[in-house]
C-alpha cells in the first residue's frame, strides 16, 4: 500500500473516496522514529494531529504522587489510530505524552491549519472527518472512563 491508499487503513479517514484522501496525503508529512522516542510532550502548544502507519505509541500522563513527578500510561495506541485531534479544535497544551513503543513507527503528520484550510475548503470531506473525529474522540473518552 503506497500513497494515498495508506491513508484508508486511518480511523477518521473511513468513508472517504481515494480522491478525497489524495486531497489529504498533500498535506501530510512522513515521520519515521525509534522506540523510545517522544512525539509530542504534555503540556507543550498543539498544534499538528498525526495518525499511525506503522508501529504502537503509548499515551502517558504526568501526575504527582507523595510530591515525586511520575508518568501514568493511559493507553495504547497502533496503525490506523490518531492522536493529537484535540488540536483541530483547540489551539492549547498538548495534554499527554505520547512515545513510540514498538522498535519503529512510521507517522503522518498534519499541520492545524493545512487540515482545517482542506476541510474548510472541501466541506464534503470536512463533514467526515468531523463526524468520525468526533465518533473517535467518544471512544476514547469512554475507554478512558472505564479506567477511571
Amino acid at each position: 500500500m503506497s500513497d494515498a491508499r495508506i491513508l484508508q487503513t486511518v480511523d477518521i479517514f473511513s468513508d472517504l473516496t481515494l480522491d478525497q484522501l489524495e486531497k489529504i496525503y498533500t498535506i501530510c508529512n512522513e515521520i519515521n522514529c525509534t522506540k523510545g522516542t517522544v512525539i509530542v510532550k504534555e503540556n507543550t502548544p498543539s498544534t499538528e494531529i498525526y495518525v499511525i502507519l506503522e508501529g504502537t505509541v503509548e499515551i502517558l500522563v504526568g501526575y504527582s504522587g507523595l510530591n515525586k513527578p511520575a508518568e501514568k500510561r493511559i493507553g495504547v495506541l497502533d496503525r490506523g489510530q490518531s492522536f493529537g485531534e484535540v488540536a483541530l479544535v483547540d489551539q492549547g497544551l498538548r495534554s499527554a505524552t505520547v512515545r513510540c513503543i514498538s522498535d519503529t513507527c512510521r507517522l503522518f503528520e498534519i499541520s492545524r491549519a493545512d487540515l482545517l484550510k482542506l476541510l474548510k475548503d472541501n466541506p464534503d470531506i470536512g463533514f467526515i472527518v468531523m463526524f468520525n473525529l468526533a465518533a473517535d474522540l467518544c471512544l476514547k473518552f469512554r475507554q478512558a472512563s472505564y479506567r477511571v
